[in-house]
């Protein structure tokens, strides 16, 4: 008999072997077989329950199916009962020709639907018309019912048109044109009331009043004109941004018409008020009206005003709520129809035509600020009339033309004032005396631009205004620049040793170009360097200060909120942001850095101006350095004798061969303190200080032997120097621009032994004589700087202290 023996199963020799690993797991054996029982009455569990759930989730889909089955063939017989009857009603044979039949007639019906909606709406609007009509005589006020119920009807529908794809323009059009054919009969017949009350009052005479039954006909007519407006001021509110010319109230239209035909009268036809080059006449006309009538209807006609809107959504419109702002409303449309008739009168006479502008900018101007006026627009502004005539009717480009003409006229007058040989002499009298001094020149330049400026300030448009300061005051700042740069250039070309070397013959008596490096040489080249540097810095300064001026911070802040605009690729007319930025700041476009209007042509003139004060530096450097070579050149320091006074400084006098140095600095730095700024022309004397320290130290002190005498001597030139600079740049500057070599006079002049070879007891510094000085800086470097610090030295170092104690004669060995 063969037994069965079950294959092993793998995972259950891991149990085994992981559970049984030792003889002692065995003693154990209970609890694991136990644990191997409950576990398996679980799973025993899971696949009752899990059976249970099979069995309800197939009756539930089995349930679904024939749910759905019996739906299907409930549809199918409505399908086919649907085909029946279609096909009886439409006639049809088959389904799919009773189906495009019955499309038909649903269609024949939407378009009877339609009609009958437009016979109603057709008959609603004639019946409103006609009652409008039967009223607006013998009852105005009932008459307004039916036509702003007509009016509304006409808004609304305007309004759903476009959501309709423009559909029933036809329709539109009719209830539009008798709505406004109805509105033209109900304000002439209004108007014509009012303009009977206007004359009780002798409207527009001096002896207007308004008493008794009059003010009360004069109330309610101007009450009825604004019912009769009132759904076109409402529509107007609600699309203010797509008018450009503001509603002008129905009373004060009316009340207008006979200051207008004044107007007409005074200002057409051969009338000696009617002149061409004469502008300011109609526009001081138009201002004298608005002076004269203003207190009328800030008296009477306010409070109809602010009682009317005052909880309407016209309460923030000023044209509607302010009596003075709609009076200006009113009197604007005669003056647009008499400047729009005079430009192009004039357009080909430059001289009539910037003249007429630059009035109409003083007048917007007068409106804006004088009288408040900002055309209903609020935050936004009213744009004014120079807009209109250079921007909607489009003159600005001939009008920039003549702006153009007309200031290179200014500039050729200037150009020969420039020309001249005193436009570069420096201008002592138009600064403060602190300042650094401009030329003439510049200043000419500054006023000219600014007078430019004056110019084009009022203009409205952004554009316009950008074109003039990129096309004009840039440009004239940019050809002074060059000027000042040709002025520097010629300077260096005739100055530098291989201009020199290059151009030997210069000098030479027999060449034309002889007297112009003269000119150059000396004291005429510091002067011409010096007004090269005041020019740039003055205009500098003046570029900076219009850049902080509001009109400029304006221009920035919009120029930089277009630059930054994605769905923008120019800023002005046909400008870039590159081109704008490369004319104004590189900050163009960037919000995170900050900039201004003239950053890029400020910047030239900065570059320049600290070019300019490095070569007028250098200039001054050389020359000091070679008056100071014939002093060099002596050697007196160790044979002078000790004088028979107690202080040798008594008895001693400046080194003859100092009197060039000393004079120069005398000639130089009395012009450049003249000419100059404190800040400049310390800069300037601390490079020319530290040359010729540099120049004594390493020429005089550094070279030579001194004795007590020697050293005192050389201590007195040196303080000769500093006192021609203290009087002229301030005191201590000298001895600060040279404060090594003053620390190390302090040592080369220490007492000495005096004749007998003692040792005077009572020194100066601090109680060290030379002897001691020497023995203590030679003693190691802690003695040396313990001697520094009691001479209170602080620049001079331990090794330069001792090579300056080695100069002395009494120490040589």
């Amino acid at each position: 008999m063969n037994l069965q023996v079950p294959a092993r199963d793998v995972r259950v020799e891991d149990y085994l072997n992981d559970k049984l690993q030792t003889v002692a797991d065995l003693a154990n054996l209970d609890n694991l077989l136990q644990n191997v029982n409950h576990q398996q009455a679980l799973l025993k569990e899971q696949l009752t329950e899990a059976e249970r759930d099979l069995t309800r989730s197939t009756e539930a889909s089995e349930a679904h199916a024939s749910a759905l089955l019996q739906e299907a063939r409930a549809f199918k017989k409505q399908q086919a009962d649907v085909d029946r009857r279609l096909l009886i009603v439409t006639r049809s044979e088959t389904s799919d020709d009773a189906i495009g039949k019955f499309e038909e007639d649903i269609k024949a019906l939407q378009r009877l639907d339609v009609a009958q909606g437009y016979v109603e709406l057709l008959a609603e609007v004639e019946q409103l018309s006609a009652e409008t009509r039967r009223n607006f005589k013998s009852s105005p006020q009932a008459a307004l019912q039916p036509y702003l119920r007509l009016q509304k009807l006409a808004i609304e529908l305007k309004k759903a048109q476009p959501a309709a794809e423009d559909a029933a323009p036809h329709l539109v059009d009719h209830v539009d044109q008798t709505a406004q054919n109805l509105w033209k009969q109900m304000k002439d017949a209004f108007a014509s009331d009012f303009e009977k009350v206007l004359t009780k009052m002798k409207w527009p005479s001096k002896e207007v009043t308004l008493a008794g039954s009059v003010e009360s006909e004069w109330t309610a007519g101007v009450e009825k004109l604004l019912d009769l407006q009132n759904p076109e001021l409402q529509n107007q509110n609600d699309h203010v941004g797509l008018s450009e010319d503001p509603l002008v109230l129905l009373p004060l239209e009316v009340m207008v018409k006979p200051l207008d035909l004044r107007f007409q009268y005074h200002f057409s036809g051969d009338r000696p008020t009617n002149k061409l080059d004469k502008p300011e006449y109609f526009l001081s006309h138009i201002m004298g009206l608005l002076k004269t009538y203003d207190d009328f209807f800030a008296i009477n006609l306010q409070p109809i005003l602010r009682s009317r809107f005052k909880t309407s959504t016209l309460a923030m419109t000023s044209i509607f709520i302010d009596a003075t702002s709609a009076l200006i409303t009113a009197l604007l449309p005669m003056l647009r129809r008499k400047m729009f008739s005079v430009v192009p009168q004039i357009a080909k006479q430059p001289q009539l035509l910037s003249h007429f502008i630059h009035e109409l900018m003083g007048f917007d101007i007068s409106l804006r600020d004088e009288w408040g006026y900002d055309g209903g627009r609020g935050i936004e502004g009213w744009k004014g009339l120079t807009w209109e005539v250079l921007v909607k009717k489009d003159w600005f480009s001939r009008w920039f033309e003549v702006e153009q003409n007309s200031i290179q006229v200014a500039l050729s007058r200037y150009q020969s004032i420039i020309d001249a040989p005193s436009s570069f002499d420096t201008d002592y009298e138009s600064v403060p005396s602190s300042d650094t001094k401009p030329t003439n020149a510049a200043i000419r330049v500054n006023d000219l631009l600014e007078t430019i400026t004056d110019r084009y300030r009022p203009l409205p448009s952004f554009s316009q205004k950008l074109r003039f300061i990129i096309d004009i005051q840039i440009n004239i700042f940019d050809l002074f620049h060059s000027r000042l740069v040709k002025s520097l250039e010629a300077y260096l070309s005739f100055t530098s040793p291989l201009a020199r070397t290059v151009h030997g013959g210069v000098l030479s008596s027999h060449n034309p170009k002889n007297q112009l490096a003269t000119n150059l040489d000396g004291l005429a080249g510091i002067e011409r360097l010096a007004r090269v540097y005041g020019s740039a810095e003055y205009l500098e300064r003046k570029m900076r200060d219009w850049s902080d001026d509001v009109f400029f911070l304006e221009l920035w802040e919009e120029l930089q909120d277009r630059a930054n605009n994605p769905d923008r690729t120019h800023v002005g007319g046909n400008m870039s942001v590159a081109h704008v930025a490369d004319k104004t700041s590189s900050a163009v476009g960037n919000e995170e850095e900050q900039g201004a209007l003239f950053d890029e042509t400020a910047g030239a003139y900065r570059r320049l101006r600290v070019r300019t004060e490095g070569v007028l530096s250098d200039a001054f450097v050389q020359h000091a350095r070679d008056a100071l070579r014939p002093y060099g050149k002596i050697n007196p320091w160790s044979a002078l004798s000790s004088p028979t006074s107690q202080d040798p400084a008594m008895s001693l006098a400046i080194s003859s061969e100092l009197d060039g140095p000393i004079r120069l600095l005398q000639t130089y730095l009395e012009f450049l303190a003249s000419a100059l700024a404190q800040p400049p022309l310390r800069r300037i004397v601390r490079q020319v200080m530290l040359a010729m320290q540099t120049a004594l130290w390493d020429g005089v002190l550094m070279r030579y032997h001194f004795s007590t005498m020697g050293a005192a001597q050389f201590a007195i030139d040196v303080r000769g120097i500093w006192e021609v600079v203290d009087r002229w740049v301030g005191r201590g500057q000298g001895e600060m621009g040279m404060r090594k070599l003053g620390e190390a006079l302090v040592l080369l002049d220490l007492e000495g032994p005096t004749e007998d070879g003692s040792i005077e007891d009572a020194a100066v510094r601090g109680g060290l004589t030379l002897k001691c000085a020497e023995e203590r800086l030679f003693r190691s470097n802690e003695s040396a700087r313990e001697v520094l610090e009691e001479l209170g030295l602080e620049v001079v170092s331990e090794t330069e202290a001792r090579a300056v104690l080695e100069r002395r004669v009494d120490l040589s060995g």
